[in-house]
């Protein structure tokens, strides 16, 4: 039941994990550090989530469809 999750400070690397579509009562995701390739389009399926922060990170290629037809997204920050 895990609803607000947050990486601020940490020092992570590598991709986004995929699996991160799976915790579907999720509503605030910030995963700040030196996360590289693409957006996963498995984060479409977060349907709770309203707010979504990917500050800091050295991320390719487009912004998935998927994330523009979840209707309780209300920010997505890139950076």
């Amino acid at each position: 039941n895990l609803e607000y999750l947050d990486f601020y400070g940490n020092q992570l690397s590598g991709t986004i994990l995929t699996e991160f579509g799976t915790m579907t009562n999720l509503k605030y995701l910030s995963l700040y550090g030196t996360l590289s390739g693409t957006i996963p389009t498995e984060l479409g399926k977060m349907t709770n989530l309203s707010s979504l922060s990917l500050f800091y990170n050295q991320l390719s290629g487009s912004i998935p469809t998927e994330l523009g037809i979840m209707t309780n997204l209300a920010s997505l920050a890139l950076d």
